[in-house]
């Protein structure tokens, strides 16, 4: 399975680079699939017209980079009880979201690689690339055929559940499936801790950490920590590379709505023309719209943070004293074992055969 997995991942790195590969390996599979996953890709900004082609190659490189053969081992060697014997297999219902593109592709490999069958409700903003995807990984091994199933309707006669959705869905879920063993995922949010002696570069790969999917993503930076002399104009100015954004309709739309809410409420803000931020305490932001918090001392701000750690995904820093931070410009390249809400999916999983 595991060598499935990492074809899988050389497969979908010709679609982030939209340019077939000549390994022989891949021949037959671009042979069925080629075409048709590029014509979806091409044109799924019909359907979702956040899901451009842009970001879904952007995803499409996230996902081959993080199945390559020696991250597939070293995930899991952690977990020497894989996979599940056949006759323990459990059918494990995933409900996906549709803020990024296929951001149900690690649930949908953990069901798969723990041993377990794989029951999928897609969010209807994003209920065609996935299911491409399991197309290929069945053309791959046929055996996932008969374990990767995708329903519209009520999920039935699963084991156990995995939900992601807003803070508001995950009461229903909680409740719903109180009687089932569950992982249900909330909102949650990235932040970036700067100390003003960042590069202009370091700055620019932040901002793709906020940008990248027009910030709809789990991962996507929302609020800055930044030292009380900081002079946010130069922050402004090197994420003036990003003014492209602001042609996108939908994305414009949210900045203008944003500019009108705070002059009509008279917040003070700052604007560069693709992006607002002033200052506030809390962390999610709305789209356009990035939150900042000045500092004194690096200590209360990493205290802060432990504070607000079911709110917060990742964290962005250069700063050697911020444990577990993530190099500005990587945050939508997490590894296998970076879960999600910090739960160790492979656990849950393989805690179900036990």
């Amino acid at each position: 399975m595991m060598n499935a997995l990492a074809l899988l991942g050389i497969y979908l790195k010709q679609h982030a680079i939209g340019k077939t590969s000549q390994i022989p390996e891949l021949s037959r599979l671009n042979t069925i699939h080629y075409n048709e996953f590029e014509r979806i890709i091409e044109s799924e900004h019909v359907y979702n017209p956040w899901f451009t082609e842009p970001n879904i190659r952007l995803s499409l490189e996230a996902l081959s980079a993080s199945i390559e053969y020696s991250s597939i081992d070293t995930w899991l060697r952690k977990y020497p009880e894989l996979p599940a014997n056949s006759q323990n297999r459990k059918t494990v219902g995933v409900i996906m979201a549709g803020n990024i593109p296929m951001v149900g592709f690690h649930d949908m490999i953990s069901v798969l690689m723990s041993g377990n069958n794989f029951l999928g409700k897609l969010s209807s903003k994003d209920d065609r690339l996935l299911k491409k995807v399991a197309d290929i990984l069945v053309s791959i091994k046929d055996e996932f055929e008969d374990r990767i199933e995708f329903t519209e309707g009520y999920l039935r006669n699963i084991h156990a559940i995995i939900a992601t959705g807003s803070d508001n869905s995950s009461r229903y879920f909680e409740y719903y499936f109180r009687n089932l063993p569950h992982i249900i995922r909330k909102n949650r949010n990235g932040v970036a801790i700067l100390n003003g002696k960042e590069s202009k570069e370091d700055l620019l790969a932040i901002g793709h950490d906020i940008f990248a999917y027009f910030g709809l993503g789990c991962r996507n930076v929302t609020k800055i920590y930044i030292p009380e002399n900081y002079k946010l104009e130069t922050f402004l100015e090197a994420l003036e590379g990003y003014a492209k954004l602001s042609e996108h309709t939908k994305y414009n739309n949210n900045l203008d709505y944003n500019r009108s809410v705070f002059l009509m409420n008279r917040i003070p803000f700052l604007d560069n023309g693709v992006l607002l931020i002033r200052e506030e305490e809390k962390i999610a932001s709305p789209v356009g719209v990035v939150f900042y918090e000045k500092y004194l001392q690096l200590d209360r701000v990493i205290e802060t943070l432990e504070q607000q750690k079911d709110q917060i995904q990742c964290i962005i820093s250069d700063i050697e004293e911020i444990e577990h931070s993530i190099k500005p410009g990587r945050s939508q390249f997490p590894g296998l074992w970076e879960y999600a809400d910090g739960i160790d999916t492979m656990n849950f999983l393989t805690d179900l055969s036990k």
